[in-house]
């Protein structure tokens, strides 16, 4: 049964400034708790075990990610539709593909967990690991992995919530995960001096915290998603899970990303390139979980709006978005070019390698002006999202996250021959933002968004 969509609901009816700060404060606070595990694990680890467990955890990242992106597709891909749905009144189909998600994602996270552990030392090899490694990064590796079930569940229900209308919810559940993992990182490393597998476990109970907070949603009576056993058409999975390929496209390539990256500056810096790209991957996700915040926001109301046709909503959403993507770029350049040492030194301690330091901070030069467009890309391509344009945010996620990437640092690992060829990372954004620019504009939002579905 189909119901109208509610006044209540500020994605559809709320002043568009205080409606689009309500969903994005929870959600940089919930993204930011959602990715300090990883960064708060690469401060103790780089300050108590040294560059090399650094350097072992960061082999491990790009399966880590792919895993992890698969889980994103269906998230994202179900949400939006969802959205969909509900901008439409269809609140009983919104409730559907949120059971068969949920549903899809636990299946998947047990299957992956059994084979990954099956195929450790193949997957090791896989990445580019050298023989010697292979010990550290299997004392963090076999006890991460199996908590990755929990880390989907939490994906799942994170970006369903906050399409229901509870972002607080959503983001205090993430938050309490984030200071569990703090607590527990110093506990088991600094006190017990459980190297990485005390990370590794910290990591893991920290992410089961916020499954436990949000089973609260299900006893919200307010909420107009219900979970049922008892589902059909479970194409509409993958119908879904097509829409979110963007973010699938972009886990995928960064994993490839992050692996050309190790092969190179392994080849030219050895350990210490590879600690040093580490350092320099925690600063970019600092960055780029401001971006990421915006364009998951912006996914939520877009959605529903789209949904509805109000497209006079979707371009007043944007336009804030871009003034925020363009604040805050601004300052985080500043913050790049003014401290990037004192930014190194949170994630390896005084006594660490000065070269290693030195190459972390050299790097950084060298990468900074990628901010310039990264978070416009990521915009766009979270509104071709939101609009049900899956190929067309396809392509701009794979040429932001891979093609241009990929292809200029092959162009300039060849033309330099020490560790400057970073430089094509910025110089693949800024061709990036050229096609998201041009795509954009042929789907802008200015006729009803009924016309831009029959324009696909």
């Amino acid at each position: 049964m189909n119901s109208e969509a509610s006044s209540d609901n500020d994605a559809l009816y709320g002043a568009i400034v205080p409606t689009f700060f309500k969903y994005l404060i929870p959600s940089l606070l919930g993204l930011f708790a959602m990715t300090s595990a990883s960064l708060v694990d690469g401060i103790f680890i780089g300050n108590y075990e040294g560059i090399s467990a650094l350097a072992a955890v960061n082999l491990i990242i790009p399966i880590m990610t792919l895993l992890f992106g698969i889980g994103m597709m269906l998230s994202i891909g179900g949400s939006v539709r969802a959205g969909k749905y509900l901008g439409e009144g269809k609140t009983a189909a919104a409730s559907a593909i949120f059971s068969k998600t949920l549903l899809s994602v636990a299946v998947y996270g047990v299957a992956v967990i059994m084979l990954g552990l099956a195929l450790e030392e193949q997957i090791f090899a896989g990445l580019g690991a050298t023989p010697e490694l292979f010990s550290p990064m299997s004392e963090y590796y076999r006890v991460i992995l199996p908590f990755l079930f929990a880390q989907l569940l939490t994906l799942v229900l994170y970006f369903f919530i906050r399409l229901d209308g509870m972002p607080n919810l959503a983001a205090t559940a993430l938050a309490i995960g984030a200071v569990a993992n703090i607590a527990l990182d110093y506990l088991f490393i600094a006190v017990f001096g459980w190297g990485l597998a005390g990370a590794a476990f910290a990591t893991g109970l920290s992410e089961l915290l916020p499954v436990l907070v949000m089973l609260i949603y299900f006893f919200r009576p307010e909420r107009s998603l219900r979970f049922s056993f008892r589902q059909d058409n479970w194409k509409e999975v993958f119908q879904a899970a097509y829409n979110g390929v963007s973010e699938f496209i972009n886990a995928v390539s960064g994993a490839i990303i992050a692996f050309i990256l190790n092969w190179m500056l392994i080849q030219r810096a050895g350990v210490n390139g590879v600690a040093a790209i580490t350092v320099v991957n925690y600063l970019l996700v600092l960055g780029f979980m401001m971006f990421f915040a915006i364009s998951d926001t912006i996914q939520v109301m877009i959605s529903q709006n789209f949904g509805a046709a109000k497209n006079d909503r979707i371009r007043g959403f944007l336009q804030i978005a871009c003034c925020v993507i363009a604040v805050f770029s601004v300052a985080f350049i500043a913050l790049l070019a003014t401290a990037s040492e004192p930014l190194v030194h949170l994630f390896v301690d005084e006594k660490s390698s000065t070269e290693m330091v030195a190459l972390a901070t050299e790097l950084v030069s060298y990468v900074w002006p990628l901010f310039l467009f990264a978070g416009f890309n990521m915009l766009i391509s979270g509104y071709l999202t939101a609009i049900h344009l899956p190929f067309q945010s396809g392509v701009v996620a794979a040429s932001h996250s891979l093609i241009f990437p990929a292809g200029f640092l092959l162009l300039f690992y060849y033309l330099v021959s020490d560790h400057r060829f970073v430089a094509a990372l910025p110089v693949a954004e800024g061709f990036t933002f050229v096609l998201a620019l041009v795509i954009f504009l042929r789907h802008r939002p200015i006729k009803s968004a009924r016309a831009v579905t029959r324009d696909k």
